[in-house]
């Protein structure tokens, strides 16, 4: 089973993604960027690391670029090998924003509303599979 960090301020969103993303894991919620970063950090800590985040890009008090950059800062400082996935979402379009996140080391980007057809084929891509069996 994977383990999801879903990082939204939105509360209809967040929602959404908690249920959407419960298929293809366990979900722990947070609303901003520095709540993210403590998730993240305390799932090193405890062994026990992020499969994937899904990080919307406008949050408030540490942006999603902000927490992406310190995500990959900490673990090339901690970890050997692998790294999580990381999703951004976001409801602007705005392709200098995906460079960025890209550039920063983002694995996917989802714009909102998220087409869930995408979304899942998206997931697979990552290695990340619905634990409800069947298509993913």
């Amino acid at each position: 089973m994977s383990k999801i960090l879903i990082a939204e301020d939105d509360a209809v969103s967040r929602k959404f993604l908690n249920q959407f993303m419960s298929q293809f894991g366990s979900c722990d919620l947070v609303i901003d960027g520095y709540e993210a970063v403590d998730a993240f950090l305390l799932g090193i800590q405890e062994g026990d690391p992020y499969d994937l985040i899904c990080l919307d890009i406008m949050m408030p008090k540490l942006d999603g670029i902000q927490v992406l950059q310190t995500i990959r800062k900490l673990e090339s400082e901690t970890l050997e090998g692998g790294r999580s996935r990381i999703i951004m979402t976001t409801a602007l379009g705005e392709t200098e924003m995906v460079r960025t996140a890209f550039d920063n080391g983002c694995d996917a980007y989802a714009s909102k509303p998220i087409d869930t057809e995408k979304f899942v084929e998206v997931l697979g891509s990552l290695g990340i599979k619905s634990m409800k069996g069947g298509k993913t």
